[in-house]
């Protein structure tokens, strides 16, 4: 693990001008540009606050602001579109970018790197964006924002062991593709989103906790909808579950590595 942090620190102006040349290339005949970034998740929170603003906002206790169900959306979608962003970047990175792969000598466990850095670009705009809109809002608490770099740092590194074990298998198995956009689907609604997790029937919240996504998402809605600290030892678990998988991740790439080459 060393030998490979150590790799991409050497090839660390490679990424950094890869990522440069990334978002280019998404955006250089698109009208919008980089605008699409935010599009889709901004357009989620729009449909979902005019359809289930006025059946969910009475169950939001602790959020003092006629707005109270649009911060919560948009604290939850901030984390869930960082984790579903560079996973599905990830998951088809290595197909995506096989002409290079196979034309140009550099490491090639940098690419997950390379489209994580892409996704976060667009988190960070979209999360000035909310930040913007919370103060607008008169909804904006300074001091706990000292969180953030930690709920990003988390969500970055389960996202990213989690696509680069998904997009060295997808290489071998080509339909874990089309069955992803189903896990990711069903992910979205077992995870309390666009519902706050108390109205979950009795008979299975117990099974909240075991779903990853559910920690860091409450801990982005601790932290910007209802201005209080996260659980710190909810996150501290996923922060172990992602070296863990991160180990597993590398442990996989190397052994198909050589394999991967022949079947590009």
């Amino acid at each position: 693990m060393l030998v490979l942090l150590n790799n991409l620190w050497q090839w660390r102006y490679f990424i950094i001008s890869s990522i440069r040349n990334d978002l280019l290339t998404r955006f250089s005949r698109s009208f919008l540009g980089g605008l699409w970034m935010l599009v889709h998740p901004l357009s989620m929170v729009l449909i979902y606050t005019l359809i289930l603003s006025a059946v969910l906002s009475s169950k939001l206790p602790g959020i003092d602001n006629q707005f109270a169900y649009a911060i919560y959306l948009i604290s939850g979608m901030l984390g869930w579109t960082l984790f579903t962003d560079i996973v599905q970047r990830c998951l088809g990175v290595f197909i995506e970018y096989s002409n290079q792969i196979k034309k140009i000598n550099f490491p090639k466990i940098t690419l997950p790197i390379i489209v994580t850095g892409t996704s976060f670009i667009g988190y960070i705009i979209l999360l000035v964006i909310a930040l913007i809109a919370f103060a607008l809002l008169s909804h904006l608490h300074w001091s706990g924002l000292i969180w953030l770099p930690i709920l990003t740092l988390v969500t970055l590194m389960f996202a990213l062991s989690i696509g680069m074990i998904l997009g060295t298998l997808n290489v071998f198995v080509r339909d874990l593709g089309q069955l992803m956009s189903i896990v990711l689907q069903l992910l979205f609604w077992f995870t309390p989103i666009v519902y706050p997790a108390h109205i979950v029937p009795e008979s299975i919240q117990f099974l909240l906790p075991f779903n990853p996504l559910y920690h860091i998402v409450d801990a982005f809605h601790q932290v910007l909808a209802y201005h209080s600290s996260p659980n710190v030892m909810s996150l501290l678990a996923v922060f172990v579950l992602s070296c863990i998988l991160s180990i597993a991740a590398v442990f996989i790439y190397r052994r198909a590595q050589s394999e991967m080459m022949d079947v590009l």
